[in-house]
């Protein structure tokens, strides 16, 4: 991992989605740049930066949060790495279920127009693309973007190598834009939600795929991190892979909708991944289920009006 000069460190004064001074956030405990499990050693040494989370909404975030100065820092790794034991192969069952939400709350005849926000791979965009949305993708890393390109068939010209400050499309051109694992990589969620909502026409949706903060895994390490009297924390991963820099809560989006102006047409809690013993599983699956307290938040905003 890198140095501190690989960094520009960035101090919030107020939370990124719903505006609530830090003042009365709460500080969650230290975060290092390497996984800590759940026995860290006591003689770690390296970067570290505090977690808080938003006593109004939610939100956690890294505080001052480490921004790399060059993304491929981060980010120009062979995706292989970065997505470890993940298949990366194009399928008809990627994004399918997507799709299908997205016809059920949109209700309007097609053609359609899709944006990809942080494409990765493209695996999104191949599926969008084979359901007949006139697809288009944006992704800051040369690594993923070639990748894209060389394995899904997606045209170059249809995959801009951008990150979300740089991309340039016009007001209203997309039925459907989708964040797919991506807003809790950008240190400015809330900004990239009225980017992205200035690209979708009246009426459109936006897809918001994001790790949630009341994960209740998170939780149960944090809670063996202070029976050893650490005061460290599992939420978040700023300094190594995935590179998390926030995490949500539908209350995050909720309150940030009436700042910017959409709607939340639809919010749905999945379990995702444990990273528990399979032995584990078979109390910790059900549990996360009937408590809402599973890894993954997904919501679909509207932009207000009528195309």
């Amino acid at each position: 991992m890198g140095d501190h000069g690989a960094y520009e460190w960035r101090t919030f004064t107020e939370c990124n989605m719903c505006g609530a001074s830090i003042a009365r956030a709460r500080a969650l405990g230290r975060r290092f740049g390497e996984r800590q499990g759940w026995r860290p050693g006591r003689n770690t040494r390296g970067i570290s930066t505090t977690v808080q989370r938003c006593a109004e909404c939610g939100l956690v975030f890294a505080n001052p949060m480490p921004l790399p100065v060059d993304i491929e820092h981060h980010y120009g790794i062979p995706a292989e790495d970065y997505w470890q034991d993940a298949d990366l192969s194009p399928s008809a069952e990627y994004f399918a279920a997507q799709i299908l939400e997205f016809r059920r709350l949109y209700r309007r005849p097609g053609p359609f127009s899709a944006l990809d926000i942080g494409a990765g791979v493209g695996k999104a965009m191949a599926s969008l693309e084979a359901a007949g949305f006139d697809t288009f993708g944006f992704e800051p890393s040369s690594s993923f973007r070639d990748r894209a390109i060389s394995h899904t068939g997606i045209a170059a010209d249809r995959l801009a190598a951008s990150g979300i400050e740089d991309a340039d499309y016009p007001d209203g051109r997309f039925d459907l834009v989708t964040f797919g694992a991506v807003l809790e990589h950008l240190p400015d969620p809330a900004a990239a939600i009225v980017s992205a909502l200035a690209w979708t026409t009246p009426g459109g949706l936006l897809h918001v795929e994001v790790p949630s903060s009341e994960w209740l895994m998170a939780r149960l390490v944090d809670r063996v991190y202070r029976l050893q009297r650490r005061d460290l924390t599992c939420h978040l991963s700023p300094l190594h892979i995935p590179f998390h820099l926030f995490e949500f809560t539908p209350r995050s989006f909720e309150r940030h909708a009436t700042r910017a102006g959409y709607e939340i047409a639809c919010c749905r809690r999945y379990v995702g991944q444990t990273y528990a013993p399979r032995w584990a599983e078979a109390v910790l699956v059900p549990l996360m289920e009937a408590t809402r307290s599973g890894l993954q938040l997904e919501v679909w905003l509207r932009k207000p009006g009528q195309g």
